[in-house]
This record gives structure tokens, sequence and C-alpha cells, in this order.
């Protein structure tokens, strides 16, 4: 989906907000986990999608690299890069390849956002995941993890998303995004691409993935599991307190035992 999806992607996503509302607290985090008086300077963005909170860290002065397994996004990862005038090292590489493709104890800081983690499909991909986070981190290296919180998702069924639109001179695109509740406890991804071209008509696409379900529960022991302490909870990237009934996101910082 991700393959197809890349050409629109940073047209469903509106940038410019989203980073001016999470970068603060990310990098509030990052400076907070230093180690020696010394600040983390080299960070991984894990499913980097097309590369965008990489490319914000190394305009700040990060070492930042990004890995994501659709080849499609780091190839778009690699020309946003060059267009903002950056030096960022992007990689196709999934869960599991992170320590692999990059070197063991590489990163000060691990990135899995953008709800990413869900899409690993059991509890063994589950754990081998963040052991490998944990295998590409120093000792003491964060981790922070951003997800859907699913807990209210599945709580309360909620199926839709809100609707996103971007629009570029006389063209238009609207984004829908829905979950299907699947009999396997596994959710069906949704998305529904509306394009048009003032004065045409609209023209649709359609592109579903799976996910799974990744409650509070189950991340933190999965954490704890692959040697990390000090395991905070979120409702959001501006830090807010995680209510499980309410909460738009369950984000999870962590440092490598």
């Amino acid at each position: 989906m991700y393959d197809a999806f890349s050409s629109d992607y940073d047209r469903f996503v509106n940038w410019n907000a989203r980073l001016a509302a999470e970068m603060p607290w990310l990098e509030q985090q990052l400076q907070q986990a230093s180690q020696a008086n010394q600040a983390p300077r080299r960070v991984l963005d894990a499913a980097c999608g097309t590369g965008r909170h990489a490319i914000a860290l190394a305009q700040r002065g990060y070492a930042a690299a990004g890995a994501d397994l659709s080849v499609s996004m780091v190839e778009r990862a690699r020309q946003n890069a060059k267009v903002a005038g950056v030096q960022a090292r992007f990689e196709a590489a999934g869960f599991g390849r992170l320590r692999e493709t990059f070197g063991p104890e590489t990163f000060d800081a691990v990135l899995c956002l953008g709800n990413s983690l869900p899409h690993v499909l059991s509890s063994t991909e589950l754990a081998e995941a963040v052991e490998d986070f944990a295998a590409c981190l120093r000792t003491g290296g964060l981790l922070i993890v951003q997800n859907r919180n699913f807990d209210a998702v599945m709580a309360q069924g909620e199926r839709w998303m809100e609707p996103q639109a971007h629009q570029e001179e006389a063209q238009e695109w609207i984004f829908v995004r829905f979950y299907d509740f699947d009999p396997d406890g596994l959710i069906t991804f949704n998305i529904l691409t509306l394009k048009r071209e003032q004065p045409g008509g609209w023209r649709q696409q359609a592109a579903a993935t799976r996910l799974r379900p990744l409650v509070k529960a189950e991340l933190i022991p999965a954490l704890t599991a692959a040697g990390f302490k000090e395991i905070k909870a979120y409702g959001n990237m501006s830090g807010a307190p995680f209510e499980a009934e309410t909460s738009g996101n369950l984000v999870v910082t962590a440092r490598r035992a």
C-alpha cells in the first residue's frame, strides 16, 4: 500500500502543522536523554515514510537517519532531503533489519512514529521489532514510539478517522481513512483517495493494509522484555497524560538498560 501511496503521502499529511506541534516536545525528550552532559545527536527514524521528521532533525543539527520497508517511500525521503539541502541517510529496511542495516549500538535515539509499530502482526514480530530497536541503541539510549490509542479504538469501535484535504492550484485531493475490524482480531486499514482537476470530475483509488491493534497492556511488557526501562506513557506528542478512554495517541518513551 505504501509504495502506491508514496506520491501522495506529503499531500495527505500537513507537515508544517504536524512538525510545529510535535518537534518541541520531541526535541525536549532528546535533550533530556543526555549522557555525560552531551545531548543525543545520532537519531534513527524507523518507519520514516517520506523522511520529514529525520529531515527536521537534520536541520536542527542532529545526525539523522531513516529506514522504511517501502522502497518508494525511501526514494521520496531522499528527494525531500535533497530539496531541503540536508544530509540524512535513508535506507530500505523494515523492523528486525535495522541493526543489520545500520550496525549495533549506533544511535542515541530511535523513533517509531506515525502508528507504524502496529504493522507487525504477531506478538513474535513485535518482540523482534523492539529487540531490534534496543540493539540499535547505545546503553541508556532513548526510544520514542507513537501509536494510535488502540485501547480507545477497540473499546469504542472507532472505525472512521478525520478526512484530510489538500489543494494545489486546480487539483484537489481528499483522503478518507477507516478500519474494518476483522474476525481474527486484526484490523484492515483502508485509505480512499479522491482526486480531481477542475473542472473535471472526481477519480477514486482505494488501498488497504492490515494492522494489529497494539494496546498499552501489550506494548509496555514487550519493551520491558526487550531490556527497556524508565518506560513512560503519554497521550500525544505534546506530552499530555495518557488516558485510555480519551487520548488520541499512545506515545511511549523508554531507555535502553
